[in-house]
């Protein structure tokens, strides 16, 4: 994770970190102390992960919260104990607060009582519905932030597992990396006045880009 995207995190104390990382790699099962080789650390799991959950849930599946968790356990459970567990602390970025921490277990129970119920299994007939259906799970669940680390990233898996289900290939994020980082930003931002019309298109866009590419 490049220091541009590094979050605020109120109330994690320094014993938090890794030992030897100058706080800026959380404490982690292999003591990693490099950010560079965490984020390579990190990178490879995901891969693993990636690989893995598109076997593990079929075009049938109506994700739950507790799906979101296993997701973020299989990802980083060798690199955090924590791994698929609710953040304890605030997180922020720039001036932009993420969900309480507090709120997060009755955040995602209705997460998954509305959007994840309406939006999965994502089998609708238009390309417009797969593509509300997708912006809207995105950001919502990316403003509940509901893991202390990769929640753009386990954000980014639900919608490529839900793009599978659709009869879509994997989908290339390539789309939002760089300068266009901050249209993504706006489009999450845009979601709490459930506008979720910029998020519809860049998944338009990533779509688009992945069809083309598989």
């Amino acid at each position: 994770m490049s220091p541009d995207d590094r979050y605020d995190v109120s109330g994690l104390t320094e014993a938090q970190f890794e030992t030897g990382s100058d706080g800026v790699v959380l404490r982690n099962l292999p003591g990693i102390t490099s950010p560079t080789e965490m984020d390579a650390a990190e990178a490879n799991a995901l891969i693993d992960a990636v690989d893995r959950l598109v076997r593990s849930y079929d075009e049938e599946h109506r994700f739950t919260a507790n799906d979101i968790c296993e997701l973020h356990r299989v990802w980083l459970g060798g690199i955090y104990a924590w791994a698929g567990e609710y953040r304890q602390v605030n997180v922020s970025k720039g001036n932009f607060m993420f969900a309480a921490a507090g709120r997060i277990p009755a955040l995602m129970a209705e997460f998954e009582r509305d959007a994840l119920a309406r939006c999965t299994p994502c089998k609708f007939e238009t390309t417009e519905e797969i593509v509300g259906a997708l912006a809207e799970t995105h950001v919502e669940l990316v403003l509940i932030h509901p893991f202390l680390e990769g929640n753009g990233r386990i954000s980014r898996v639900l919608s490529t597992l839900m793009a599978l289900q659709a009869g879509l290939p994997l989908l290339d994020f390539g789309t939002i990396a760089g300068e266009k980082k901050e249209n993504y930003f706006a489009a999450v931002r845009a979601g709490l006045d459930r506008n979720y019309r910029p998020m519809e298109k860049i998944f338009s866009g990533v779509i688009e880009r992945s069809v083309a590419g598989s």
